[in-house]
């Protein structure tokens, strides 16, 4: 199938949800208050927080209510643009699967979708939210699809049952959005220990490890699974991936990003990973930060005038604010410090010259870095900078 085709489908199939594409947020903010009641709102913002902050209950409390017939299309469409992305590239992956389990199904939107491009396979979606699975069942039911079932489990309570060729788990294995996932060795370097204890910490406080044993059980030995989080950060990313890679799971293709917009921002999600079982790996687990839009270094442009004395002559706050560090010519340190910041980051601050400019360096082991260069002159700002940095550490 053609993938616009298979766009244009899937956007037929949000319209049956009677889900909505805004352009811009000010449009589904007031959609939001025609829909919604102060009260609506209210119970929306409490059990959103609760979940955000709370344990698996109030994980299952906020989607139970999102299934609400009154709230679902609204909250729901707030996804339009995820459903796009994460339905026409699983699509693109399904043609020689038999028995397809959709992990984490909700209430059902891609998983009845795909029923209906392919009704000589057979599916099952998995929630533990009780109303999500009575929604998409009913849902189901009202198109008459014989190839699709849904079931109600949570696998951190019982096992799931079957054996499938293809498992579909998107935003639905790592749960734990505030987590920060598995720091670097120091501030040095974005590289991971290999410290089995805190791998097993962060599947255990995420709820990776249970979900994805769950799995690795039901799928056969030669199955595939889709497998896409919100891990892009590399502390989240390079534990997610050491323990697909722990389980036998190997790359079938080269992950790709996702990116997509939702109500008020643009969403970095994914990496999207493609899985297989047994055979011979060709590809590489890469624990490398991702290429970012940080300003290419160019010691001979740095020193060249500012212009507007506004603008430092040099500032990035990617990852690659690291290589353009080490390669400040002739680096003279002024002042440093080193220390635990009170969320358990190692922070690193510094402060120094480099020729005839001066620049203030800032690391940590979550992969945050930031450089700033200035002229002689604006010395004073970097002064201040430092000294706020230091401020937010105690």
């Amino acid at each position: 199938m053609a993938p616009d085709f298979l766009r244009q489908s899937l956007r037929e199939h949000l319209e049956w949800w009677e889900f909505k594409h805004f352009s811009s947020d000010r449009e589904y903010f007031a959609w939001q208050r025609q829909q919604f009641s102060s009260e609506d709102l209210k119970q929306l913002a409490l059990h959103a927080e609760r979940k955000r902050t709370g344990d698996c209950r109030d994980e299952i409390a906020f989607y139970d209510l999102a299934a609400h017939p009154k709230i679902c299309p609204v909250l729901y469409s707030q996804r339009y643009e995820y459903y796009e992305e994460i339905g026409v590239r699983t699509m693109a992956h399904l043609g020689q699967a038999k028995d397809v389990l959709d992990f984490g199904c909700g209430i059902g939107v891609l998983t009845i979708f795909y029923a209906c491009l392919f009704p000589e396979k057979n599916f099952i979606g998995v929630d533990r939210s009780s109303a999500s699975i009575a929604v998409a069942q009913e849902r189901a039911d009202k198109l008459g699809l014989h190839n699709l079932r849904f079931e109600c489990v949570d696998v951190e309570a019982e096992p799931l049952s079957g054996s499938y060729d293809f498992v579909v788990a998107t935003h639905a294995l790592v749960q734990s959005e505030q987590d920060r996932g598995l720091p670097s060795q120091s501030w040095r370097t974005f590289e991971r220990g290999r410290h089995l204890s805190q791998q097993l910490s962060f599947e255990e406080r995420t709820g990776l490890a249970v979900r994805l044993d769950g799995l690795c059980q039901v799928l056969n030995s030669s199955g595939r699974m889709i497998v896409c989080e919100k891990t892009r950060q590399l502390a989240r990313r390079v534990p997610l991936q050491r323990a697909l890679a722990n389980r036998g799971l190997q790359l079938a293709e080269r992950p790709a990003l996702i990116r997509y917009r939702t109500v008020e921002e643009v969403v970095d999600d994914g990496p999207f990973y493609v899985l297989s079982r047994g055979g011979e790996a060709t590809l590489n687990w890469d624990e490398e930060p991702e290429q970012d839009q940080g300003p290419r270094f160019n010691p001979d442009a740095v020193s060249m005038s500012a212009g507007d004395v506004n603008v430092p002559l040099y500032e990035n706050h990617w990852p690659s604010a690291q290589a353009a560090w080490e390669g400040l010519k002739d680096r003279q340190v002024i002042r440093e410090t080193t220390r635990q910041a009170p969320d358990g980051r190692q922070v690193h601050a510094e402060r120094g010259s480099s020729r005839e400019q001066h620049y203030l360096y800032c690391a940590n082991t979550f992969d945050q870095r930031q450089l700033v260069i200035v002229e002689e002159a604006r010395s004073a700002t970097i002064d201040e900078y430092y000294q706020e940095i230091l401020r937010g550490l105690t």
